[in-house]
């Protein structure tokens, strides 16, 4: 049984129920237990949660965004990973002169893979038509919704950091400015895009007129991406990777995601028997932060889309390494492991269960708050920046080319 009894000052009060829907939105959350009211399971839920948050929280993630999901199907796990790889055209020569990938703008966009993840869990998970799963986003989109606080306020926040960006302006600042707390803002295009996708399941994103839209709008600024770049992207069912931590086994997504980073802090905190120091103590978050230095310095050097990397992710968890990286902690200081400061970012979350067993942990991103800040005009379609994550160092697994 879980202990309530929790070693903090403020009250918890546990909820329980059949089915839950949980993310950062309110809006969302509705959308989720909608397509549970209609029948559907936790992944129809998690999916109609997703496509909203695309409409609602504009912040954080878009119809142009990635995405990765677990999937518990009541006996085995999924792993999807719905990023996309960079335009064929993105060679190393192409960022010459460059110290790094354009942190905005065109440059930094790679193919986007959240509409194909979400294709992808409907067909082999989900019990609803897939057309009813953008009902409550393209009602959003087109006739509008009340900003909420914390959203209204990274709107206003990170503004200045897009201006310029093709076609941003537009969208999301009515008015010159972004929406304040509660005023209602609407993006029709958007409702129309998402109908689109929902009625072409997802062609019309990869190979249709939302194709040629971004396409058109791409070399319009000079962008590589092309329609086969898009018409030839598609969603990967790449499993889950683990590691054991106290009585339970932990799973993420193997690379070109990051979650390896978690699974590498655990073993070495296993290793480190973290659960003799008592918990939030000084001498557990001092463990917890230099097991995590150590994972982001491996991750850092070592993770790439995983038909480029120098070693198998399954080396950075072999039982003797951890075990060698857990020696390298100090219990009496703090050290430099040589992990770079990992890149701000802005993410949403859902997580989803329903009575049957169904279990999903999801994520949806732009990478950087509104990403790339490039939204194509007429769509809707703000594109992430996942590019930056690349590197232009010659010798290092990471570094940008085709594909």
């Amino acid at each position: 049984m879980f202990d309530y009894s929790l070693p903090y000052p403020s009250s918890r009060s546990p909820v329980f129920g059949r089915c839950i829907v949980s993310t950062s939105q309110p809006l969302a959350v509705g959308a989720g237990m909608r397509a549970l009211a209609q029948g559907g399971n936790a992944i129809d839920a998690a999916l109609a949660a997703a496509i909203t948050l695309t409409v609602v929280e504009p912040t954080s993630n878009g119809a142009g965004s990635d995405a990765f999901a677990i999937v518990w199907d009541g006996s085995a796990l999924h792993g999807l990973n719905a990023s996309g790889r960079s335009p064929g055209a993105w060679t190393p020569e192409r960022f010459a002169g460059h110290s790094t990938i354009p942190p905005r703008g065109w440059e930094s966009v790679t193919v986007p893979g959240a509409v194909s993840g979400w294709v992808a869990l409907s067909e082999r998970f989900g019990k609803l038509p897939f057309e009813r799963l953008f009902e409550a986003a393209v009602q959003y989109a087109r006739e509008g919704y009340h900003v909420t606080p914390v959203i209204a306020a990274g709107w206003a926040r990170n503004a200045h950091l897009y201006r310029g960006q093709p076609g941003y302006e537009e969208a999301f600042l009515p008015g010159g400015r972004a929406p304040r707390p509660g005023e209602r803002f609407a993006l029709p295009a958007l409702g129309d895009t998402l109908e689109a996708i929902a009625e072409s399941r997802g062609t019309a994103f990869y190979e249709g007129r939302l194709a040629e839209a971004m396409v058109r709008h791409g070399a319009q600024h000079g962008a590589a991406m092309t329609m086969e770049d898009l018409a030839t992207h598609q969603a990967d069912w790449c499993g889950t990777m683990d590691t054991k931590f106290t009585n339970v086994e932990v799973h993420e997504i193997p690379p070109n995601g990051q979650g390896i980073a978690t699974l590498v802090a655990l073993a070495i905190l296993e290793h480190l028997e973290i659960g003799e120091s008592p918990v939030d103590s000084l001498d557990s978050l001092h463990l917890q932060i230099e097991a995590m230095k150590l994972a982001l310095a491996d991750a850092e050097a070592y993770v790439a889309d995983p038909d480029a990397m120098y070693v198998p992710p399954a080396a950075l968890l072999e039982r003797d390494y951890i075990a060698n990286r857990a020696q390298l902690v100090d219990r009496s200081r703090a050290q430099d492991f040589g992990a770079g400061a990992p890149k701000s970012g802005g993410t949403v979350y859902v997580a989803t269960a329903d009575a049957s067993g169904n279990m999903v942990s999801y994520i949806q991103s732009n990478y950087e708050g509104f990403g790339s800040g490039v939204v194509v005009p007429g769509t809707g379609i703000s594109l992430q920046n996942r590019g930056i994550g690349f590197t232009l160092q010659a010798s290092h697994p990471n570094r940008v080319g085709p594909r």
